[in-house]
């Protein structure tokens, strides 16, 4: 359990934060930059859920997971494989967190049509946001790999594979939530041409 007594610390005030492991890094090392970038993830996602209609339970469950799953990734990140601690337990994304991903994906693509064209990120309030949360997950990806090609830096697999298809995911959600892909704003190669 955590317990925050204190919000302010001032142990940042040089420009320095510290990891899971204690270790105290640059706020602008990769492994910062990528965990901050998780959490700017979540953060879009908690926008989308407040744009939901009132009917889109489901979905408010599905993107609260996902957004449990993204301080999970967080904490993964967090503490560098490799130190003093390497050998005590800690918070890991697994194969199941995809799996399931991959599955609620598959759930919801099954209730739409197959495109034709690429979709412009618009439609509905909440379709919007979630593409704006696809982009940055797609940031947060990028972050992450950038860490894991470091010297010395390693990532699981298994939350590599999770940002990954948490874009894919919200891709499909946005169409979901877009009438189930009837508000979807379709591109049309060369129309202002």
């Amino acid at each position: 359990m955590v317990t925050l007594n204190r919000i302010y610390t001032r142990t940042g005030d040089d420009g320095s934060t510290a990891l899971g492991s204690g270790e105290r890094v640059s706020k602008t090392a990769r492994r910062v930059e990528a965990y901050g970038t998780v959490d700017e993830t979540n953060a879009t996602i908690g926008l989308a859920r407040t744009l939901l209609d009132a009917g889109e339970g489901v979905m408010q469950e599905r993107l609260a997971r996902i957004q449990n799953d993204l301080f999970d990734l967080g904490a993964d990140l967090c503490v560098p494989e490799s130190g003093d601690q390497a050998d005590k337990p800690r918070l890991r994304i697994t194969d199941a967190h995809v799996d399931r991903l991959e599955a609620e994906i598959d759930a919801l693509n099954a209730e739409l049509n197959p495109l034709r064209s690429f979709v412009l990120p618009g439609g509905r309030p909440a379709a919007a946001q979630l593409h704006v949360a696809r982009t940055v997950s797609r940031r947060a990806e990028r972050e992450i790999i950038r860490l894991a090609d470091e010297p010395g830096e390693m990532i699981g697999a298994s939350a590599i594979k999770y940002i990954n298809r948490l874009s894919d995911f919200l891709f499909v959600a946005a169409r979901y939530v877009n009438g189930r892909g009837a508000d979807d704003v379709l591109w049309v190669p060369g129309k202002n041409a």
